[in-house]
């Protein structure tokens, strides 16, 4: 049976250890560039990306969702694989990398794109705050700045 036990301890989260951070299973620092972007950035990013979207969107397709959508997977499929990062994640100082650190390149920012427009994938994440479009294509978003 469930107690009030059993909920404060679900409540409050896993136990915290001074020893353990997002990344550090990858062999990525706490802070500063190379640690794993936290999801404040991330939503900020994904904000801006959004945001310029739907104003082009709105713009030339009268706000159609459908375009909207097709805008954003254009500029994160076409920024991701050139650049490393969405206007988004430049404006946080982020960038989709592979684990070992090299530029992310075209297929994985095709399949991460498709799988985060799906939603889904992107708001359910492991405990190095990778959601499943980034562990499907072996990346992460990383801080490249302080």
């Amino acid at each position: 049976m469930v107690d009030r036990r059993s909920l404060g301890s679900w409540l409050e989260g896993p136990p915290s250890d001074e020893n353990s951070w997002p990344g550090k299973r990858l062999g990525r620092p706490k802070t500063g560039p190379g640690s794993i972007a936290r999801v404040g950035p991330r939503l900020g990013a994904i904000i801006i990306d959004w945001a310029i979207a739907s104003v082009i969107g709105y713009a030339f397709f009268g706000g159609s969702s459908t375009a909207i959508l097709a805008i954003f997977a254009v500029e994160q499929i076409v920024l991701v694989s050139l650049l490393g990062y969405g206007i988004g994640h430049r404006a946080f100082s982020l960038q989709v990398q592979k684990l070992d650190g090299r530029p992310a390149g075209p297929l994985a920012a095709v399949v991460r794109t498709l799988l985060l427009c799906v939603v889904i994938p992107a708001v359910v994440f492991d405990e190095d705050q990778r959601g499943l479009h980034d562990r499907a294509m072996g990346t992460v978003l990383v801080k490249v700045k302080h």
